[in-house]
């Protein structure tokens, strides 16, 4: 019990931490929580969390949301729910495990990519709204869309508050969307929902230090932080698959 709750603590830290500043953290969280709840119950353990930090996303950002956006991408994201949800439905723990260190590596290399080139491809209509299918299916297997909806977000021209309230926005949606899926698999239940509260005082503390701390901290040099821990965090995936 004590590790469940220090790695639920560490969860809601970093969740907050990411939240409030530089972002691109999602990747660590979920393997971190399967430290204690290996397989796929540990996605039902972090929903609750995630909608709380939404929750507090979507009050700080009310307006200049760009819903014909987000109309023409979260229908494909809904798609990519419902494939997932019958991807989960029949894969055993170890599947799983190993399903998600391929995805964490593919958002890796996918983040190296854009550093690399700019992705005029998405100005492509059909690649630019596929981001919203395979971000349905990464946010409900894996917790880990933000490259994909910053990607088709980004294209879409926005000025930096319609951007970033959009995005949360979109992210508060889907989420919300996921909760019957999750209940309905039977990986959202009371006795999880009731766990995440250990991950609450994480957030808190974690959501204070992000917005405080947000403008010592070299994005840059952050981002291959973290890159490197979540390629640390995949590896040790595929070695206990």
């Amino acid at each position: 019990m004590e590790t469940s709750i220090i790695v639920l603590f560490l969860a809601g830290l970093i969740t907050g931490f990411s939240k409030f500043s530089v972002g691109g953290m999602g990747l660590l969280v979920l393997p971190i929580v399967m430290i204690a709840f290996p397989g796929p119950e540990a996605l039902g353990v972090l929903l609750p969390l995630y909608i709380i930090t939404d929750l507090m996303a979507v009050c700080s950002y009310k307006s200049k949301i760009a819903w014909s956006v987000l109309a023409r991408f979260l229908p494909l994201a809904f798609v990519g729910v419902l494939v997932a949800s019958h991807f989960l439905a029949n894969i055993n723990a170890d599947q799983f495990i190993c399903f998600l260190g391929v995805t964490i590596v593919a958002m890796i290399l996918l983040g190296l990519y854009l550093d690399m080139r700019p992705a005029s491809f998405m100005r492509r209509p059909l690649a630019a709204y596929s981001m919203g299918f395979f971000g349905g299916v990464v946010s409900m297997v894996a917790n880990a869309a933000g490259p994909l909806f910053s990607l088709f977000l980004l294209e879409q021209k926005l000025d930096k508050t319609t951007y970033v309230s959009t995005r949360a926005w979109a992210f508060f949606i889907v989420n919300l969307v996921k909760l019957p899926f999750y209940i309905g698999l039977g990986l959202l239940t009371t006795h999880s929902a009731q766990t995440t509260l250990y991950a609450v005082p994480g957030l808190l503390v974690g959501s204070f230090i992000g917005y405080h701390f947000l403008k010592k901290v070299n994005p840059v040099q952050f981002k291959w932080l973290i890159r490197i821990m979540s390629t640390i965090a995949a590896c040790k995936l595929f070695l206990f698959s």
